[in-house]
């Protein structure tokens, strides 16, 4: 069964799950650099508001996108405070003082 945002042909929103999906296991992406991927390194708010309303958690790992200085996501997202910290660190990921370090952990687009 098809999920609701694969039935879309095209959308920037589309484009922002696909690039996230691009992440590979043990790497995380800033904003930007998902709008980058996505086609439009201007859309970061964007990439922002369709993490937040992730229809497939399980297939777009949206916990791997951080923030320009490799913070992570307030306690709002990922199911709450700390969850987005706890798959980072199955995922391999060393999180200190609530950051990731993007030059050890980046990807390189």
């Amino acid at each position: 069964m098809k999920t609701s945002y694969e039935l879309v042909s095209d959308s920037p929103t589309k484009r922002i799950y696909e690039a996230v999906k691009r992440i590979p296991k043990g790497k995380v992406a800033t904003y930007a650099q998902v709008a980058k991927m996505a086609g439009n390194p201007k859309m970061c708010r964007a990439v922002g508001n369709a993490l937040h309303k992730n229809p497939d958690f399980e297939n777009i790992p949206c916990y791997r996108v951080v923030n320009s200085k490799g913070e992570l996501a307030g306690e709002y997202a990922f199911g709450g405070a700390w969850a987005q910290k706890e798959l980072l660190e199955a995922d391999g990921i060393e999180v200190i003082n609530g950051k990731v370090d993007l030059s050890k952990y980046g990807v390189e687009i």
